[in-house]
């Protein structure tokens, strides 16, 4: 038993030998949750207060259930495979199949998981002749569901218009013709098993019963269903021991509710908080900026993080002039410290928005640095970038039947398979490509496949002179990707992709010598090719990691890099419109992206960034002036004669002010399109990152590289 309980600290002790009580661990980030929750568990059986059978344990990832069942397989000598550890759909599922019949399924019922659910959906609409476009199936989806996780049927769905009436009316025949099929989707997993505890009082009774300790980890991640299904398991007298932290409570926009926490406490709880609060994983100063970020927010449970290893380094801060330049910046930063010996996979590059990861990607291919994405795709991987690049390439090559195949149908057309089998034999017989055979089509197939046809016919006649940012800015328009992803629910991510397409084809443009015999179009998708299949990391091979800060939730890194540190980029500019929740579900995000680091943090922000294939003028993120000055190291200083704007965020000190800079003058009047007249009080950096400091007026103080900015002098 001293064995099971040694090198826990006082708090984590005080929690695993708890008595049998409703307790609520307030677990900080790299505070040991994971071992308190399994130590816990091992404490229960080992001292006889509960069998294996009478433990239920309910985690958020199947990983994490596959790490509690072998960590306490290491700690207790029982055979763990029995027990009842796993993910709220999981333990679900199991009772589902235990009791088939009572829950009125088929025995061998199957599983939707979202792919199939949205094909499902869209099955039904086609049926019932209801059109796509108007009901976008993603997003009914997301209506079934969310509505699924408040526990509500749709006969119980309220509607206040006739359109969310048609949607709940969608839901009805989907829930029907689920039933007629005998399958469920996930979020029916958990809401019929409630509903089968709710109305069973023998099988409520006999689980009730055999579960005397309920623990579950990641709390703070629970939607409303979740912790009402807890509470039915709970009610004959089941001890919950619930582990989360507030703090870290980041999936609002999948139902999480971190109400549920506070409303615990007061429930069940009581007295029995305690807080871990030592960290394991962070220095000291990486810390101190995460606790005087959070603070900031309100309605907090309360805690304040700590270590015994020291103050470690100052928090590195950069201002670039534009994303390219924090993007040459990070990866520069990069490279020394592999010099220096730190291993690939300990560092991280982390995001917002997925689209951000272009301009970093970019650099890394271009410095030959192995990267990997983490939890998603490269960016010339993603679905909508590969849908546009197959537009772009007709465009120049109609006879590519790979990527006529790609887009054809998509966004859809009412092109079936059937019409796609007829066009491939007739071009198999003609030996010719998919678009010429076009022409041999009759009927409907004819009438279908020729309107595509005469899309991009058009667009190659529309886009014939334009430069390569202004074809793609036209094609996604005239393609109808733009307004497929606009309806869509979860588009939002994906049109920040196209846009950043652009902003690829711009800078593409920029560097010099980049265009090859074939034409600005052919070199480009030459280009993105290559950049896709290039320095992939192997299977073992270490590589630096990206991915965004919510997918970087529950790891830890050496060194991490946070990247966007703009107003409307990081805290986006969605949520900040939300009000008070949305800012404080951003802070929060900030929290675990500094939470993630070890020994060094960076963090950089851009003074201006692309967007639309134009640059867009930026501010430092509220987090910044958040972070009390004396843990950071600020590695460009403040530029002369006065700093640019907000935070003190000025000019780099590697670049050397010089009193002249693109034909421009200190003292010369200029005319900016968005700020209008000012004057010119600044100047520093030559060729492509040459900028001028311009005073003007009422629009304030603007530092404005020169590659960029349009000024004419008056």
């Amino acid at each position: 038993m001293s064995d099971l309980l040694a090198n826990l600290n006082a708090p984590q002790l005080q929690s695993v030998t708890l008595p049998p009580v409703h307790a609520l661990i307030l677990a900080g980030a790299g505070s040991g949750k994971t071992r308190v929750l399994t130590t816990r568990i091992a404490w229960l059986i080992s001292t006889g207060q509960v069998g294996p059978q009478g433990v239920l344990a309910v985690t958020f990832t199947n990983k994490a259930a596959k790490e509690m069942t072998a960590r306490l397989a290491s700690l207790v000598p029982i055979n763990v495979r029995g027990m009842w550890i796993g993910t709220f759909h999981g333990l679900c599922n199991r009772l589902l199949r235990a009791h088939y019949r009572e829950a009125g399924l088929p025995q061998s019922f199957q599983i939707l998981d979202s792919a199939d659910q949205l094909a499902m959906v869209k099955r039904l609409l086609k049926n019932l002749g209801i059109d796509d476009e108007k009901y976008p199936p993603r997003e009914l989806c997301h209506f079934i569901n969310a509505h699924k996780e408040q526990g509500v049927r749709a006969g119980q769905a309220e509607a206040y218009d006739h359109y969310t009436q048609k949607r709940v009316e969608i839901y009805a025949e989907y829930e029907a013709q689920c039933n007629r099929e005998g399958v469920c989707d996930f979020a029916e997993l958990l809401l019929r098993c409630h509903e089968l505890l709710q109305r069973n009082e023998p099988l409520r009774s006999h689980y009730q019963q055999r579960f005397r300790h309920i623990l579950v980890d990641e709390f703070q991640d629970t939607n409303r269903l979740q912790y009402a299904w807890l509470q039915l398991l709970a009610g004959g007298g089941a001890k919950v021991f619930a582990v989360g932290d507030d703090d870290q409570s980041i999936y609002r926009f999948r139902g999480a509710e971190v109400g549920n926490m506070r409303e615990f406490e007061r429930d069940y709880a009581g007295d029995n908080v305690i807080r871990l609060e030592q960290n394991y994983r962070s220095h000291g100063n990486i810390l101190a900026a995460a606790n005087a970020i959070i603070k900031h927010n309100s309605d907090r449970l309360g805690k304040n993080l700590w270590t015994d290893a020291g103050e470690g380094e100052p928090i590195r801060c950069f201002e670039g002039y534009s994303d390219l330049d924090e993007a040459r910046f990070v990866i520069d930063e990069i490279r020394e410290l592999i010099r220096d010996g730190v291993v690939e996979s300990q560092i991280a590059i982390l995001y917002r928005s997925n689209a951000q990861s272009r301009v970093l990607e970019h650099e890394l291919f271009t410095k030959g640095v192995p990267y990997k994405v983490y939890g998603g795709l490269r960016f010339f991987e993603r679905q909508e970038i590969k849908h546009a690049l197959a537009y772009l390439r007709l465009l120049g090559n109609p006879d590519d039947d790979t990527a006529f195949l790609r887009v054809v149908n998509f966004p859809t057309r009412g092109i079936g398979a059937r019409s796609l089998e007829n066009l491939q034999a007739a071009a198999h017989q003609t030996n010719s490509s998919l678009y010429n055979a076009a022409a041999s089509l009759t009927g409907k197939a004819g009438q279908t496949v020729g309107a595509f046809i005469r899309i991009i016919e058009t667009l190659r006649q529309e886009t014939d002179k334009l430069p390569l940012p202004e074809i793609i800015e036209h094609m996604l328009e005239k393609s109808g990707l733009l307004q497929h992803y606009r309806t869509d629910k979860e588009g939002q991510e994906r049109l920040e992709n196209l846009d950043e397409l652009i902003n690829a084809a711009a800078t593409f443009i920029d560097d010099e010598g980049a265009i090859g015999e074939g034409g600005a179009l052919a070199s480009f998708l030459a280009h993105a090719s290559l950049e896709a299949g290039e320095h992939q990391a192997g299977e073992g091979q270490e590589a630096v990691q990206l991915m965004t800060v919510h997918a970087a939730k529950g790891l830890e890194f050496d060194v991490v890099f946070i990247t966007g540190l703009e107003q409307g980029l990081f805290p986006h500019e969605n949520s900040v419109n939300e009000g008070k929740d949305g800012m404080e579900e951003e802070r929060r995000l900030m929290y675990v992206a500094v939470t993630r680091a070890r020994r060094r943090l960076y963090l950089a922000c851009a003074q201006t960034r692309m967007l639309h294939g134009q640059t867009r003028y930026c501010t430092p993120s509220s987090f910044l002036d958040e972070i009390p000055e004396a843990l950071l190291k600020k590695l460009n200083k403040k530029a002369a004669p006065a700093p640019s704007y907000g935070g003190g965020y000025g000019g780099g000190s590697a670049y050397a002010p010089e009193p002249v800079a693109g034909g421009l003058r200190i003292g010369q009047t200029v005319e900016h399109a968005k700020f209008g007249i000012g004057v010119i009080v600044s100047t520093e950096g030559r060729g492509a990152d040459a900028r001028v400091q311009v005073n003007f007026g009422g629009s304030g103080m603007k530092w404005l590289a020169l590659e960029y900015a349009k000024l004419t002098p008056v």
